[in-house]
Formats: C-alpha cells, structure tokens, sequence
C-alpha cells in the first residue's frame, strides 16, 4: 500500500494556479525529499496532503484513505509557521498538545527532547526559532505517526541542531518504519537522509522515483561543441563553455569518440531540471 498518493491533483487559489494534475504514489519506509524553486507548490502539496487545504481538483490518499478536510489519524504535519501558543511555558505546551490528540505518547516526546535541554517552565515566546521548530517536532513525533510531513523543518536550524533533528527523525523510521515527506531547500542534507525523490515546477512534477534509480539513469556527459546528434537518450539540458558542452542525458546510449560520461550527484540533477524547466518556459 503507498502512504501516499494522488491522482490529478490540482489547487487554484484565484486565478494562479499553484498544484497541477499532479499524480505521485510515494511508498511506505521511504524518506522522500520534495524539493522545487519557491513557489513550486511543495506547501501547497503538503497542506493538502495534511487535508487543511480542499483541492481544486483530483484527490488525495493517505494509507488508502481518501484525504477529507482533516489530517489522517496515522499522520502528523509540521506546517512552516510552527503551531505553537506563545504565551505557554514548554510543559503546557505539552499538555495540551496531549489532550489535543486521542494517540499520544508522552515520552517520545520528552525523549525527542532530551538532547535540548529545555526548560519545562520557559515560555515558548523566549525560546529561539530553531528551538521551537525541535519543540514543534518533538510535539508531532508524539503522535506516533506512520506518515510525517515536514514543511521545511531545517530552514531556521544551525548545523548543530539540523543533524539533530535528522538523526530524531531518522529514529521513528528506523524504529517504526515510519515514512517521512520532508520539504527543503537543503540538497546536501536531503542526500544524506532520503531514499527516494519528488521534485516540483511551478506545481507540476518533473520527477519523483527512488533517489538511486533516477541517477543511476541520468549521466553527465562532456564532450566536444557539436550539433549533439551523436548523442542518444533524452537530453534534459544543455550548456556550453569554451569548445566543450556539458548535457545531463536521461538513458544515455554508447558515447561517440570524444565524450565521456559521470554519474551526476542530486544537487546538480536537480539544479538541472529546474534551470531546463525555466530557459523552456
């Protein structure tokens, strides 16, 4: 069963389109790194993943079940903003988050939050925007979700603190086979964690597969400055510097005299696609 699926998903908010006739089945256990240029929709994509958004079009399914105007039981979303009360200490803030939610489990929260130190009596107002995202974290983690969504958890994190909230995460799927959708700008961290790929353009899906299958079908090949004829497979994007050119192929045949292939990393797949979809548009 897919944790996560859709079929002709599409969101409009007026006349701007922000998700269209999107179709992904992500399966279960797998880390997936959804990653786009700003507005590509990946908030919009995990807000009606998340049923606080109606899409305008298509479906939604969390674990087979048709995603209806609320968040599935199995899962936990951790939207941008971070829903906290300000004015509460981090101890009522846990309380509540506990009588909030019928499946709760007090101490993974005050394991995930082991390694902060955190005051149980500091207000959430005083605390720092990293701190409160490992809060905010430590709350969705309490669910004991089989399918968590994270709306750029890294984004306000130094160093320190985004290896530990991988390593709080990584955790719950090592332990519980728990599958994980987290949004970033972050390529370099996303590589160490992720197993598999969703990359939005201006809300549609350029890519989305097993991390290690999509770059084992790609290659970045250099050669001479020529009409490209010689090379087969699909060429994703091309660019050129001196007498040599440089194309990121998808399915690449035997290379003519003169070129030679590399296996790309993520990031440079990913920049690619992204800069083809724009010098297209």
């Amino acid at each position: 069963m897919s944790a996560l699926s859709t079929i002709g998903l599409s969101k409009n908010y007026g006349g701007r389109r922000a998700l269209q006739d999107c179709a992904v089945d992500l399966p279960e256990g797998k880390v997936v790194g959804l990653v786009g240029s700003n507005g590509a929709g990946k908030s919009t994509f995990l807000a009606l993943a998340a049923g606080l958004v109606r899409p305008s079009a298509g479906t939604v399914r969390v674990f087979g079940d048709e995603v209806r105007g609320r968040l599935h039981p199995e899962a936990a979303y951790l939207p941008q903003h971070r829903p906290l009360y300000k004015d509460f200490t981090v101890g009522e803030m846990i309380r509540a988050a506990g009588a909030m939610n019928q499946r709760w489990s007090r101490d993974r929260v005050e394991e995930a939050l082991e390694a902060t130190e955190l005051d149980c009596d500091a207000r959430v107002s005083s605390l720092s925007q990293g701190t409160r995202t490992q809060l905010a974290l430590a709350l969705s983690l309490g669910r004991l979700p089989k399918l968590l969504l994270l709306d750029e958890p890294l984004a306000d994190l130094d160093v320190l603190a985004r290896e530990d909230v991988l390593r709080l995460v990584m955790t719950d799927v090592a332990d519980r086979g728990m599958t994980v959708v987290l949004s970033s700008h972050l390529l370099a961290d996303l590589r160490d964690v992720c197993d598999h790929l969703l990359l939005l353009h201006e809300g549609r899906v350029l890519l989305e597969g097993d991390i290690e299958e999509i770059l084992d079908e790609h290659s970045d090949i250099v050669g001479p400055v020529d009409d490209g004829t010689s090379i087969t497979g699909t060429v994703i994007r091309t660019s050129r510097a001196g007498r040599q050119q440089r194309m990121l192929v998808r399915a690449p045949g035997s290379l003519a005299p003169g070129w030679e292939a590399q296996p790309p990393d993520l990031e440079g797949l990913v920049t690619n696609y992204l800069r083809a979809s724009r010098e297209t548009a």
